[in-house]
């Protein structure tokens, strides 16, 4: 079970970091001061922010893998990240770049998304 936990936590984080690789100079990119180097300095800001999201990416498939002693397959893994990307970056577009109000259709959407994690778990 801890094995479960902790790669569903690290792809949190992952996704955290993942969010702010591809989105967040979108936002920040004054604050940062990369402006001033183009889309060069952008990527390159996003490149290292991203070195962040495969730290924990990969220890967190490596822990859930069943391959490797975890829980989950391949698709199992996938469809988990997948769902918890959604997630992490709707939260980060509503309270972190208050960019997005939540509607009637995003709720339907995730409702969808949680019955295709239920029909991939189910054997």
């Amino acid at each position: 079970m801890w094995r479960a936990v902790t790669a569903i936590l690290l792809l949190v984080i992952s996704n955290a970091f993942m969010t702010m690789a591809w989105y967040g100079h979108l936002r920040y990119s004054s604050t940062l001061g990369v402006e001033r180097f183009g889309t060069i300095g952008v990527v390159l800001v996003s490149w290292l922010i991203a070195l962040f999201e495969y730290v924990f990416m990969i220890p967190a498939n490596r822990i859930g893998f069943v391959g490797t002693g975890g829980p989950f397959t391949l698709v199992e893994l996938k469809v988990i990240q997948e769902a918890v990307s959604l997630t992490v970056f709707t939260l980060m577009a509503v309270y972190v770049f208050g960019s997005m109000r939540l509607a009637w259709n995003h709720l339907v959407g995730f409702l969808l998304l949680i019955g295709a994690v239920y029909f991939i778990f189910r054997s």
